[in-house]
């Protein structure tokens, strides 16, 4: 038995596709400045963690908002966070693994 052919779409008019497509809008993320991105110390033994959950769930909803591995959800918050001009270290594709099981 043989699969099916694929379906194929044409655009016939291309002015209103172009203008559908400028239409979509900007994108927008607002970051607050005020945000605790370390995490505060907790008083118990052993290492305290380095980003507060806001930082690691704000790299997360960047995750599954565009579809991202975690390693290019690295670097697109760290390009955002340069594009806002805020100098903000990012946490890493490990730290955002690990903490995505427990969020």
């Amino acid at each position: 038995m043989s699969k099916p052919k694929p379906a194929r779409f044409r655009t016939t008019n291309w002015s209103a596709y172009n203008a559908a497509l400028r239409k979509r809008g900007p994108l927008m993320a607002w970051l607050d400045k005020e945000m605790a991105l370390h995490a505060p110390h907790e008083g118990r033994p052993g290492r305290p963690p380095v980003f507060s959950d806001a930082a690691i769930q704000f790299c997360l909803s960047i995750k599954v908002l565009f579809k991202l591995p975690l390693r290019q959800t690295a670097g697109m918050v760290a390009s955002l966070l340069r594009l806002a001009g805020l100098v903000w270290p990012v946490p890493d594709c490990s730290t955002l693994s690990r903490k995505q099981k427990t969020l």
